[in-house]
């Protein structure tokens, strides 16, 4: 699941998961980390799923998706695809 705030000149972007689903560290990797692992590595909140938040600028389209434990990658089937990978339009 993606949320989405509109600021000034960007929009910032926080990609959340269940804590446990899938097990052990999980990263969100795209365009606007030059699909990097572990740049983005979700974080546990306090409402029991994990995320983490990326400034990313508006107006743009960005490809991502998720690395979890055993090179396991999936998509955030919240979200367009365009193929392989995830987009989100900011």
């Amino acid at each position: 699941m993606l949320e989405r705030r509109p600021r000034k000149d960007d929009t910032e972007v926080t990609f959340v998961l269940p804590r446990e689903d899938p097990p052990g560290p999980v990263s969100v990797v795209g365009d606007f980390n030059d699909w990097q692992p572990g740049v983005h590595t979700l974080q546990p909140r306090n409402d029991g799923k994990r995320a983490v938040t990326v400034a990313l600028p508006a107006d743009t389209t960005q490809s991502f998706r998720y690395l979890a434990a055993g090179d396991y990658w999936f998509n955030d089937e919240s979200t367009d695809h365009d193929g392989a990978n995830n987009r989100i339009h900011t």
